[in-house]
């Protein structure tokens, strides 16, 4: 039986995996013998990724995105082909350092949700001022106007039960998916817990961001008006 599964939604990322699944590897070795590892790839392969996953075989599955290329179907396709009790979804551009894998892992069975926070007393981000500011808003307001009870909603690095994520009716296809998660989780179970522990964002190792601000903005919007309307 597979425990833990890992999955890192990948668009073009085979440069910074080549320095993360390696590091990934060596810290799921140590804290939990029965894992697996989800590369979530585009639909069709737009670079060496597919190559460079079977460089490390059985520890390492490659899977291609299911009904499109957004981040919200790597999400899903993660959540459907996860085998683990327990799931992490982790960035593939290098901020997420995978060492920290084991400070979520500490809190498995006291929580049903551990989220490594950038904004709670010893968390921190390395990005520009007015990123870090518009991220706090988000996430102050998305907090406020849905009840979610957490300072960090929208940093994708968390760990969650696998079952309760199988449960779930998800429809967001950009990054906002992260905050439907945990809104349609605590709706569904008045009693969730969620710990955050403090954490430090990095920069972006290798390439280009995937988000589009004024694409970011809009579905933002429009997600917290249907999420805060939804029954």
């Amino acid at each position: 039986m597979v425990v833990l599964s890992v999955a890192i939604p990948s668009y073009q990322e085979e440069k910074n995996l080549k320095v993360i699944l390696p590091k990934l590897l060596s810290v799921l070795d140590k804290i939990e013998p029965s894992y697996e590892v989800l590369i979530v790839d585009t639909m069709e392969p737009m670079d060496k990724t597919k190559i460079l996953c079977s460089t490390f075989g059985l520890r390492l599955r490659y899977l291609n995105r299911k009904k499109g290329n957004s981040f919200g179907n790597g999400v899903r396709t993660g959540i459907a082909e996860a085998q683990g009790k327990y799931i992490i979804f982790m960035d593939a551009d290098g901020s997420h350092d995978p060492e920290f894998i084991s400070e979520l892992y500490k809190y498995k069975d006291e929580f049903d949700v551990v989220i490594a926070s950038r904004y709670i007393t010893g968390g921190a981000t390395k990005n520009s001022k007015i990123l870090i500011f518009m991220s706090r808003v988000v996430n102050l307001i998305y907090s406020f106007v849905l009840n979610l009870n957490c300072y960090d909603v929208s940093n994708s690095f968390k760990l969650y039960k696998t079952g309760d994520l199988k449960k779930l009716k998800l429809s967001c296809s950009n990054f906002d998916i992260v905050e439907e998660i945990l809104f349609k989780l605590k709706r569904d179970n008045k009693n969730l817990t969620i710990k955050e522990v403090p954490f430090t964002f990095d920069k972006r190792m290798f390439g280009k961001t995937k988000r589009n601000l004024f694409i970011f903005t809009l579905t933002y919007i429009y997600t917290l008006i249907k999420l805060r309307f939804s029954k």
